[in-house]
């Protein structure tokens, strides 16, 4: 079977593939095909872009599509960047803009606890309605994984990209950032949902889809 993934970003392609377990599946990414526009990530929820970004892949291609969304939820923060994670210091900003924005907000707030969550849709041709509402050949169905930390008060570590220098995961001294790579993808909440993913969906690859 065929499964394309719905990422251009070289990071999170790399921790994709260390972690889902991907035997027996013929792989490709939204790179192999320059042609397909990005998805315009509109939705307010994680939920919706995963899905709509695996829908629309998988309508573009007519193969299986994997998508995933994440954002960083601070508590003092009413749960914000969240959906907007990535873009948080606006469009076309850079991990540091967002990185520098988080601190100038908890400037002074006590309260630094928050947690990660990714958020995965799986999209395959088929006729049902996706989640939404909308009509869409396309079947869809997602998992989640949800790791809880604090962040911290300067910028820690070279590794990792987005909000990792500033994220400590519960039960650790460490940063995303300080952590090594194979550590950091035992524990982060991408690890967790493709371990659920790949748990949840493996009988896909041989057998039905189910919801």
């Amino acid at each position: 079977m065929k499964l394309v993934i719905a990422t251009r970003n070289p990071h999170k392609l790399e921790e994709i593939k260390a972690i889902f377990d991907f035997k027996g599946l013929d792989v490709c990414t939204a790179l192999d095909f320059p042609e397909i526009p990005d998805t315009v990530e509109d939705c307010d929820t994680l939920e919706g872009n995963a899905i709509k970004k695996a829908v629309e892949l998988c309508q573009a291609t007519g193969l299986t599509a994997l998508a995933d969304d994440s954002g960083l939820e601070v508590e003092a923060l009413n749960d914000e960047p969240g959906v907007y994670s990535a873009r948080w210091a606006g469009e076309g900003c850079t991990y540091a803009d967002n990185n520098l924005k988080l601190l100038r907000e908890l400037s002074g707030k006590d309260n630094r606890r928050a947690r990660f969550r990714t958020v995965i849709a799986l999209a395959r041709p088929g006729k049902e309605p996706s989640c939404g509402g909308a009509k869409r050949k396309a079947k869809t169905a997602t998992v989640e994984g949800v790791i809880e930390g604090v962040i911290a008060k300067a910028l820690r570590g070279e590794n990792g990209f987005g909000y990792d220098p500033l994220f400590i995961p519960e039960g650790y001294d460490q940063t995303f950032a300080e952590l090594s790579t194979e550590e950091k993808n035992k524990i982060s909440h991408r690890a967790r949902a493709l371990a659920e993913a790949s748990k949840r969906w493996k009988h896909l690859w041989v057998g039905n889809f189910h919801h």
